[in-house]
């Protein structure tokens, strides 16, 4: 009878030390994913990377002809025009004083290969930056001497260095800008909204 007592009094210390390193492992394995968590999360994008680097949408529905809206997107202005149809006509007649009027060398979406660099006629998009030397031109549209070197009512002039940009975005002869404007990718997500990214 004391050799059945003996055993399992032995055998109670084991349950124990079993239920304890369980006990042990679980906790463990619990501060492990605590610990985990932050560093998995500090990994991700921040928010205000996600949002200068993700794609945009911008509502066109109120912008008027002519006007120019300016949002930043990957931290640098992207534009968005509205041009008029006499604008459209100047961008579409052959014009000699422009470095690359077919934009052979310029950074631009296949679908923005064209006249107007642009999906729609009427709207224009581009990365706002002289590709000078990264100042940002402004829009001219009563600048009498841009307009008669352009043949077009309208355009773009650095005021840094005096590159001028036809209202594609395309760039005059002999100024230091080099390229075209930049055309970024983007689409139509409907007739007024406009997806970039």
């Amino acid at each position: 009878m004391s050799t059945v007592e003996h055993t399992s009094e032995a055998a109670a210390p084991d349950e124990q030390r079993r239920i304890a390193l369980a006990t042990t492992g679980a906790l463990a394995g619990v501060g492990l994913v605590a610990l985990a968590c932050p560093f998995v999360a500090s990994m991700a994008p921040s928010a205000r990377a996600r949002a200068e680097g993700g794609p945009i949408d911008l509502d066109i529905s109120t912008l008027a002809e002519g006007e120019q809206r300016t949002v930043a997107w990957r931290g640098r202005p992207t534009w968005f025009m509205r041009r008029s149809e006499e604008m459209v006509r100047a961008l579409e007649r052959p014009n000699a004083d422009l470095a690359d009027p077919l934009s052979l060398r310029s950074q631009q979406p296949r679908s923005c290969m064209n006249a107007t660099r642009s999906v729609r006629p009427d709207i224009f998009v581009a990365t706002g930056v002289c590709t000078h030397l990264g100042c940002i031109p402004i829009l001219r549209l009563d600048d009498a001497q841009l307009n008669a070197e352009l043949n077009a009512p309208g355009g773009f002039r650095c005021p840094c260095h005096g590159s001028r940009f036809d209202l594609a975005g395309r760039v005059v002869k002999n100024v230091p800008a080099p390229l075209n404007l930049e055309i970024p990718e983007y689409a139509f997500a409907s007739a007024s909204i406009v997806h970039v990214g």
